[in-house]
């Protein structure tokens, strides 16, 4: 076994590692010098748009409890003027 060839092999893989590494974080630096854009989260709303979902949910939750409370009524009214 020759340990001078096998120390000049490890040497030469050591330079091809070395380059390998220098490509990798030079990468790693140009991309982290990127702005990063976020595509995930929630959008936010202007006061217009806020404005306008308020009264559309306000409608929407009238109308859902117009139903419940006819009934209501109706029951109230049974139970003033019992018949029999």
């Amino acid at each position: 076994m020759d340990l001078n060839k096998a120390l000049r092999d490890l040497y030469e893989e050591k330079k091809r590692l070395d380059r390998a590494i220098a490509r990798v974080e030079a990468r790693l630096i140009t991309t982290s010098e990127m702005p990063q854009q976020s595509t995930r989260g929630r959008k936010s709303m202007g006061p217009e748009e806020r404005e306008k979902v308020s009264a559309r949910m306000t409608a929407y939750w009238a109308a859902r409890r117009a139903p419940k409370e006819a009934a209501a009524e109706m029951d109230a009214k049974d139970d003033e003027n019992p018949a029999g």
